[in-house]
């Protein structure tokens, strides 16, 4: 499994979790606009930096433990953020309700 694909089904996992999880979602679902993208960023950010952690760690090694590695996870990170939201806009803002 490569790096991006991790963080695109951490992506999708943390949107349904956040969403649908029950406590989760009842505290997620009652943040305002902005403070849902600052806490869904901040775990997205926490899964790129897991990956290369656990690469160094040897762990997992999946990226390089180097600069070039430390430069892979913006594309880890923006895998993660497109499949986060694609998840959303089809697997929960498409089966809420219409405000208003």
């Amino acid at each position: 499994m490569t790096p991006e694909q991790l963080a695109v089904y951490a992506g999708i996992v943390l949107s349904l979790f956040m969403s649908y999880f029950p406590g989760v979602a009842n505290w997620y679902n009652g943040l305002e606009s902005a403070q849902k993208i600052q806490v869904m960023g901040g775990l997205l950010v926490l899964v790129a930096l897991s990956v290369f952690g656990l690469s160094c760690s040897g762990l997992y090694p999946v990226v390089d433990c180097s600069v070039e590695g430390a430069k892979a996870l913006v594309n880890i990170l923006i895998a993660a953020l497109i499949a986060n939201q694609a998840t959303y806009l089809f697997a929960v803002r498409s089966f809420k309700p219409a405000a208003g």
